[in-house]
């Protein structure tokens, strides 16, 4: 039981850090990164804002169950390659 609320504490963290775009490059990304960025972009582009929660990207992409799960592999992935930058709240 231990193992479960440490995973869930980590999932509230991970869904309550910020996502910034440095790079607008969707180079050898797949679909989803390159709707994370399309979408960063577009928000950046329409209010100034340069960064959103992990929670605001999802709930705009709609995704749910294990859909979540790959968005934050996806954020992740987009990380590592320096387009993005994970900032906790």
């Amino acid at each position: 039981m231990g193992s479960l609320d440490s995973f869930k504490t980590n999932e509230q963290t991970i869904l309550k850090t910020i996502v910034v775009l440095l790079r607008n490059t969707t180079w050898r990304c797949g679909k989803l990164e390159r709707s994370i960025v399309r979408h960063l972009r577009n928000r950046r582009q329409n209010f100034g804002k340069s960064g959103l929660s992990v929670r605001e990207i999802m709930h705009h992409l709609d995704l749910n169950g294990e859909k979540k799960d790959e968005c934050i592999d996806a954020i992740k992935r987009l990380e590592k390659r320096n387009i993005v930058r994970i900032l906790p709240l």
